[in-house]
Formats: structure tokens, sequence, C-alpha cells
């Protein structure tokens, strides 16, 4: 169960299914429909009572909703029994919790009772109207400043407020080199959370670099993220051309890829997969970035 303690949210499921609802009660959907996504998310805790997450779960979600004036009658009436029955407290004591630490809950459990008796009257829900609109497409080779091996901090609103953070504290952000990433896949989560899978570069040029330098180039597969059109602008991104990458190849590379739910769910932006190696510090392959290193004539069809 990760970390855990006698608090609804202080175990990490609760902790990640929460930040997981706080993202899927932003679709524009009615409560039953919000509720199945949710458990789909979650299966084998949702629909197994004897998992050890059931009684969070659940818990969880009624209480969640019930914060956000969202009726969906099945969380309230699997939460409510939860509560009643003594489950939860059952599934505590199994697990190993210390009897001030049930005395606790069972408080935790009132107050969480009351909520989902008493929700909030009207849906405070600020939804999201529509998809939100691809920024890159798949193919697309960008080249972006770096500093350190580091983009541009997507989130800092003016260029003096760029940190490149190490051994020596904060300094300036400047730019002392270029890298790139090639967009291999992307996608909606929910069918509305934009998200995209990137390449990058596994060692940093000294110009913006060229298309057929980086057809030569060596590298790395990434994990998901995020980019708004802000973001985009902020790391300096530019598009130094297309490749037709297959998606056939890149299955066949990396059969075990999954969506990028969990980043478009938790707004990981593709800034923290951006980082790259000057060629006098770069990393010895280990065997794990070497599973992952290709060249771009690997994916393209």
């Amino acid at each position: 169960m990760g970390s855990w303690g006698a608090g609804l949210y202080s175990g990490d499921f609760a902790s990640d299914l929460r930040s997981t609802i706080r993202a899927v009660v932003r679709l524009p959907f009615e409560p039953d429909r919000l509720l199945d996504i949710v458990v789909s998310t979650e299966p084998t805790a949702a629909l197994n009572p004897e998992d050890d997450d059931y009684s969070t779960f659940w818990l969880v979600v009624a209480d969640r909703f019930a914060r956000c004036g969202i009726k969906a009658d099945r969380a309230v009436e699997t939460a409510l029994r939860i509560i009643d029955s003594g489950q939860d407290l059952e599934t505590q004591r199994r697990l190993g919790q210390t009897a001030s630490g049930l005395e606790k809950r069972r408080r935790v459990l009132s107050e969480v009772r009351d909520r989902i008796v008493n929700p909030a009257t009207v849906d405070t829900r600020k939804t999201i109207r529509k998809p939100q609109p691809y920024v890159m497409g798949v193919g697309d080779v960008l080249a972006y400043p770096i500093c350190g091996g580091d983009c541009r901090n997507p989130y800092a609103t003016r260029p003096d407020q760029l940190k490149i953070y190490g051994p020596g504290g904060g300094q300036p952000w400047t730019q002392d080199a270029w890298a790139a990433t090639i967009i291999v896949e992307r996608g909606l989560t929910f069918g509305f959370f934009a998200w995209y899978r990137p390449l990058v570069v596994r060692a940093a040029y000294d110009a913006r670099p060229t298309l057929a330098e980086l057809t030569d180039a060596q590298w790395a597969l990434q994990l998901p993220g995020t980019c708004s059109a802000t973001h985009f602008r902020r790391i300096g991104f530019e598009i130094v051309g297309t490749v037709p990458v297959s998606h056939a190849k890149l299955e066949t590379r990396y059969p075990t890829l999954q969506p990028g739910t969990s980043a478009a769910i938790s707004d990981i932006s593709i800034a923290n997969r951006l980082k790259v190696w000057s060629v006098n510090r770069m990393r010895p392959i280990s065997p794990a970035l070497q599973e992952r290193l290709v060249r771009v004539g690997d994916l393209i069809a």
C-alpha cells in the first residue's frame, strides 16, 4: 500500500487517487460517467471487496465527489455501507493499524460520513469545455536551448526568473548549448487531456542542429509529458523538420509502452523529460539506457 496512516489521504494510494479525481472531475460529463472513468483507472481496488485498497477507493471517491457537489448514488451508497458496516476499520485493523490509529480513523470516518450525507449543494467543478489542442505532431523534430543540460523552466513567467540548480545553488539560466526532441507518440487521456512521448537526443550541440545532424544521432526514449502552447513557447522549441515515425516500429522496439495517462492526470510537463548531456559529461551507457537508445532510422516508416 505504500506509505500509510490513519488519515483518509495519508497513504500513497489515496493521494494518487485524489489527483486522478481532480483531473476527472474537470471533464464535462454526468456523475455516473465520471464515476465509471475513475473506476476504470483502478479496477482492482474498485471492484474487489477483498482488495486492501477497496474501502479507501470508495471513501476517497465519495468524499471528493461530495466536496464538488457531484451526486453519484453508487459512490455514496458504497461508501456509507463501508463505513456503517465497519469494513474500513476491519481492513485497517487487519493491516496492523494501532489502537490509537483506529480511534483516529473512526473520527475521520465520522467526518467523511457527514460530508457524504451533506454534500455541497451545487456542482462546484470548473470543467474543460473541449479537448486540449495538440501543439506538437507525431514526427515533429524540435530543437531547444539548454543550460547545463536543462531546458528553460516553463513555469517561470520571465527570463530573469530562470535558474539552474546544482552543487553551487541557484545560478542564472544562460544558454550554453542546444538539444532536440522528436515526438513519437501523442494522445488524449479520457479524450481531453493531451500528452506527448518524446525521444531526446543523447548529446548536446554547440549550435542549433540540422535535421541531417539529428538523423545520425543517438536518441533515448523518455516518459510522456504534457505541453501547453505557453510551455511550448517558454521552453523555446523550434521546429527543425519532421520525420515519418512508424507506430508499428515504435511498438516493436518498445513493446511494453503504456499511454501517458499518469502524466496527463498529474500534468507533468514535458520539460521534466528533456535533460541532455554534453559530450564531455556523458553518462556511461547502462543496460537500462542502452535499451532505450535508438537512431531515427529505427523508427521511421
